[in-house]
């Protein structure tokens, strides 16, 4: 099932796509929408396969500059209201 979330205005991205593999529960694809492009797409690629605990535990926390969150950090908020969500 695919779960579209919508990141912080702080944040270049405007959305995240997320889907998860319903027999394993880990990430199957991660797609941000806007962004830079080719970060973003590192990111997704590293994500596919991974527990949303894991990626939570790795990207949490990350800050872009000044600025209080991160593309990154926004997946792991998503992945927190997901897994919240059941």
């Amino acid at each position: 099932m695919i779960h579209r979330f919508k990141t912080h205005s702080l944040v270049c991205s405007q959305a995240i796509q997320i889907e998860i593999d319903d027999a394993t529960g880990l990430v199957k694809s991660v797609e941000f929408l806007g962004g830079c492009p080719g970060n973003l797409a590192g990111i997704s690629r590293l994500a596919a396969g991974m527990s949303p605990e894991e990626l939570i535990n790795r990207l949490q926390g990350i800050k872009c500059g000044d600025k209080s969150t991160s593309c990154p950090d926004q997946l792991a908020h998503a992945l927190k209201k997901l897994i919240a969500s059941g």
